[in-house]
């Protein structure tokens, strides 16, 4: 009897729960946009979860033409072959636009600690240094935590390979290392330079990414080691052990060479001439496959207007999805696409960047006027299903900067990007990291939001 009993009170403690989940879900409150939406957003998301196709198109193109450097035969390879494969998903207005960008080679590289023992580096040169020479440079390694430290050892730093052994905070913060350091160092007589990479795990995986040095200042070699050989030299040199390096570097810039902006797009039913745009950058790092960094971004938007088209959508407006060039080392994608079409900004309804990897998404960072902040929190609402939808205050990117600074509003996809700096910039940068749910999720919250705004009987307001 009491076993009967407990069962009863089990099933009905479960109904109740059950009853109150359901209740719970539904009671998310939709307005009047969200309301008239409703039925193809469903449509788009219960398409894009189910999809293959864009996943299995990212894995193509990382798999048949690698990291995507700018000014490399491989980026121009990839956006050809994007051309051609927008015109045949039937997209309108394929087409690419010219942007010169910088080009750099990384050519061979090595670095061996040679004292207290010796042990062979892994190292990757940081975009826009320059090489060792062909005999390579040879000193003794001086360990800083921070500017502050470089200057307190100024006088014992002439002769030096400085090492940046400085632990991963932000991005934001730790990245100066990265992007000033060898111009630091050269100033107080440093031969050459090395930074801890800039993220917060490695699996004795060095970070590349861009560097500048500043006028006026020689330039020495500047390059990335593991998060590992850091942290063994700095504890040596606390010990008081000397350490050293044998570096080679063959790097090298050349002159601008023609690249290109390329770009798809649904063509509005009632307003062509007001548009939505939404995509990433499609210039990567030459390590790894640059799966996250931002191919998953480039082919997911791709793909979200692809999807809107197959389902036989017509929103009123145009939806545009473009694959910037030259985002890593020079922005100069995003400030192209600003001059060609300036004069077009005014009817630029909203620009949409994808640039944080392809995990699971969880809604947008917007910047703009607050009516148009609410009526995408609205829009939200409907991506609550996948738990997609969170608006929040503050976003954009770094390509869609530019226009952004023109008065376009902007938002950039939120994701958990938990994950997002283990890969970053590394061979690790690989199609095997991208899940393909996850994936599909990011297609499913770029569509819905794109279509929408793109189908609102009123623009956007500024």
């Amino acid at each position: 009897m009491t076993s009967i009993l407990s069962r009863t009170i089990t099933a009905f403690s479960f109904i109740i729960f059950f009853s109150c989940s359901i209740k719970d879900r539904a009671s998310v409150t939709l307005g009047e946009i969200a309301k008239k939406h409703k039925k193809n957003a469903d449509l788009i998301i219960n398409r894009a979860i189910a999809d293959s196709q864009g996943y299995d198109r990212l894995g193509e193109m990382l798999d048949t033409f690698g990291p995507r450097l700018s000014g490399s035969t491989n980026l121009e390879k990839t956006l050809d072959w994007i051309i051609d494969e927008m015109n045949k998903d039937g997209l309108s207005n394929v087409h690419g636009e010219d942007v010169m960008v910088p080009k750099w080679v990384r050519g061979k590289e090595s670095a061996t600690m040679t004292s207290p023992w010796e042990k062979e580096l892994d190292i990757l040169g940081l975009g826009g240094s320059v090489g060792t020479g062909p005999k390579g440079i040879r000193g003794e390694v001086m360990v800083v935590s921070s500017f502050d430290d470089l200057q307190a050892k100024s006088n014992m730093a002439k002769g030096k390979i400085i090492l940046y052994n400085v632990p991963f905070t932000t991005y934001g913060e730790t990245v100066q290392y990265r992007y000033r350091g060898a111009s630091e160092a050269a100033k107080v007589g440093g031969i050459a330079s090395l930074v801890r990479s800039v993220g917060p795990y490695s699996m004795n995986t060095p970070h590349t990414g861009t560097s500048a040095y500043e006028e006026g200042v020689k330039k020495i070699p500047h390059a990335a080691v593991t998060l590992e050989d850091a942290a063994m030299m700095s504890r040596m040199s606390d010990r008081g052990l000397t350490v050293k390096v044998s570096l080679y570097m063959e790097a090298q810039s050349f002159k601008d060479v023609l690249s290109q902006n390329v770009m798809g797009e649904i063509i509005g039913s009632e307003y062509p001439d007001e548009v939505i745009v939404l995509g990433g950058h499609i210039d990567s790092w030459d390590a790894g496959q640059g799966a996250h960094d931002d191919g998953g971004g480039c082919v997911a938007a791709w793909q979200a207007i692809k999807l809107i088209k197959d389902l036989g959508i017509k929103p009123k407006r145009t939806i545009r999805a473009v694959m910037w060039t030259n985002e890593e080392n020079g922005l100069r994608g995003g400030e192209a696409y600003r001059d060609e079409h300036f004069n077009e900004l005014n009817n630029h309804i909203l620009a949409m960047e994808s640039d944080a990897g392809v995990f699971k998404p969880s809604g947008f960072g917007f910047t703009g006027s607050n009516k148009a902040f609410n009526i995408l929190q609205d829009i939200g609402t409907l991506l609550k299903r996948i738990d997609s939808g969170e608006i929040t205050k503050g976003g954009g990117g770094a390509d869609i900067g530019p226009i952004m600074r023109e008065g376009v509003p902007g938002m950039g996809l939120k994701v958990d990007n938990s994950r997002y700096f283990w890969y970053h910039h590394t061979e690790a940068d690989t199609f095997d990291k991208v899940d393909k749910d996850e994936f599909n999720r990011c297609v499913a919250t770029m569509a819905v939001m794109a279509y929408v705004v793109a189908d609102m009987d009123e623009r956007l307001p500024r």
